[in-house]
């Protein structure tokens, strides 16, 4: 049962809500989100974070074990979806949203003619060249980050390549820059520049991307590698080794050593180290004397932001160098010693389950079969045309994998949707955009208020969630389930996000409303417009769809205002369902 209200009280609830603003509609949704599982999902004041996340974990459906029995392990070429929800949870996965236009596309062209599609589609306006339209290069902006937020927005909520901005979101998860810790002049340059780049480099080989977030001005910043200087034994000065830490733990190889599936490699029952903090203090000696490629940092020319850092000789460490168990000669430059290192990490065997598992949860499901890891992990070791690292190829196994393609029964399938991930959804499915180009949406990261998170504001290098994050005293505890997303779900998140949605729901933010005219067309006949908002943001089970039906049948649509609440009901009901909210 999806709440503890009857459908006619809530129906009123909702009814009245709409008409005069933010109210207990949210809360009563809320409570809707974990009685699927057969408890409330929240009272004010009644859970602890672990056993909100437990209540929605308890609703997810899916499956992340592999179903596919002697099945192919990949859909075929020519394959299509058979229904307008299996289009809709194609493009959930591959995309944000899908409209009407959306699903009809991808029924006819069939999932691989769409990605060809994307894959080949133009870039829209680069984030830096926004900034400077909008005035934002002006010598008063110098310090400010104004700006760097609605270009984030705008791009993912109104750009037409949307797999490209889906998959800048994931790298921006992975290589984790945030524009809270880029304390110097034009910092909103330093992150346009760089989500810029991963957009330049996302469909390109991992080892160009790689080298791109190395050099990139922003991430030279975050993690300490710009002005980084060779030892000085005079002073005792060592180069910073944030950058080499980082850049193994997580930008490659990661802590353990891997098989190929992604599980960890064990030698007496325990972990095997991938690097010991030797081979740390000897990598960050390769990654000396590099800097900003310009003269003046703090002048009122900031394209330097959108350019690779340039190195120094004088400040590069002498003397032969070591990544790993490769030694790079004393005669080495530079650029050629890093070229080493970068070449050595992404050859090592660990960055396919490494990388590809990562990329599998942040667009498929969080808890990967290691069969799924080790499929996605051989694309990228080998495209089939010998090269090693082909992003688009990896993206194509992620995507058209049976797993992926395959909705499960198993409890521990599927992902829970990050607060960001849904908003944008909504969005986009709902037609919004800015007539006056602001895209004011602002910073999102309030967990109170809004949604507890916001693009490119992590809190720190480790994202808004890990990897291996497995939620505490819980279901999925139980069964070392990991499901990052859950780190970011406590009662004061799910509430506000609620609350947030409810307001752009009811009247939009800004110049941004939402168009509910195919709404309104079948707002007469509850089934026909709770059904289609259901199909667009991929589906819910029967159950919920029977319950948010009667629900807003229950409003009254015999004048205009009437049909505006069904439409606006509809959404909110299913943006608070576990059934949604758990991405199958």
């Amino acid at each position: 049962m999806l709440t503890t209200e009857t459908p006619g009280a809530l129906a009123h609830d909702l009814d009245e809500d709409f008409s005069s603003g933010p109210s207990p509609v949210a809360t009563q949704a809320v409570s809707m989100a974990a009685s699927a599982s057969g408890e409330t999902f929240l009272q004010p004041g009644s859970l602890t974070a672990a056993a909100a996340a437990a209540a929605l974990l308890a609703a997810c459906g899916g499956g992340s074990e592999s179903d596919s029995g002697d099945t192919p392990n990949t859909v075929p070429q020519s394959a299509k979806p058979d229904t307008d929800e299996d289009a809709a949870r194609f493009l959930g996965q591959a995309g944000f949203s899908a409209s009407d236009a959306d699903v009809s596309t991808l029924k006819s062209k069939g999932y691989s003619a769409w990605l060809d599609q994307q894959f080949s589609a133009a870039r829209t306006t680069s984030h830096t060249d926004w900034l400077t339209t909008k005035g934002y290069g002006a010598e008063s902006y110098k310090y400010s980050l104004s700006g760097m937020d609605a270009t984030l927005w705008r791009k993912l909520i109104s750009s037409p390549d949307q797999l490209r901005q889906r998959v800048v979101l994931a790298l921006s998860e992975i290589f984790v820059v945030s524009m809270n810790g880029i304390p110097v002049a034009w910092p909103q340059f330093a992150t346009a520049g760089y989500v810029d780049m991963l957009e330049a480099k996302c469909f390109g080989t991992f080892r160009d991307l790689l080298e791109g977030v190395t050099l990139s001005p922003a991430m030279g910043v975050y993690l300490a590698m710009r002005g980084n200087r060779k030892e000085d034994p005079k002073t005792g000065r060592q180069p910073d080794e944030n950058y080499a830490r980082e850049v193994m733990q997580l930008f490659t190889i990661g802590l353990n050593q891997l098989n190929a599936d992604g599980t960890a490699k064990t030698s007496g029952g325990k972990t095997v180290d991938t690097y010991t903090m030797d081979q740390i203090t000897a990598l960050a000696r390769v990654f000396t004397g590099w800097d900003f490629d310009t003269t003046n940092a703090n002048g009122t020319d900031f394209s330097y932001m959108n350019r690779p850092m340039v190195h120094t000789a004088s400040r590069f460490s002498t003397g032969a160098k070591q990544v790993l168990d490769v030694t790079i000669p004393e005669s080495a430059d530079g650029p050629t010693a890093m070229k080493t290192a970068l070449d050595t990490l992404v050859a090592h065997p660990n960055v396919g389950p490494f990388i590809g598992r990562q990329l599998i949860q942040r667009l498929v499901a969080s808890n990967p079969s290691p069969a799924y890891v080790q499929r996605v992990a051989a694309v990228f070791d080998n495209n089939g045309k010998g090269e090693r690292g082909d992003m688009r190829a990896v993206i194509r196994a992620i995507l058209l994998d049976n797993e992926a393609r395959t909705v499960s029964t198993a409890p521990s399938g599927g992902k829970l949707r990050e607060p960001v991930q849904r908003m944008i959804q909504w969005m986009r499915t709902v037609g919004f955009t800015s007539p006056g180009d602001l895209w004011a949406i602002g910073d999102c990261s309030n967990p109170s208020s809004r949604l507890g998170q916001s693009p490119l504001r992590s809190g720190s290098v480790f994202n808004f969630f890990r990897p291996g994050y497995v939620p505490p005293n819980s279901q999925l505890g139980t069964n070392n389930v990991t499901a990052p997303e859950f780190q970011l779900c406590n009662e004061s998140t799910v509430a506000g996000y609620l609350n947030f949605m409810q307001s752009l729901v009811n009247g939009g933010i800004g110049d941004m409303k939402p168009d509910y005219t195919a709404d309104l067309a079948l707002a007469a006949d509850a089934a026909s417009l709770v059904q289609r908002q259901a199909t667009l943001l991929g589906g819910v089970s029967e159950a919920s769809l029977t319950t948010i039906t009667t629900a807003v049948g229950t409003i009254a649509a015999t004048n205009d205002a009437g049909k505006l609440n069904r439409v606006k009901a509809g959404w909110l009901l299913l943006l608070a369902s576990p059934d949604y909210q758990i991405q199958k």
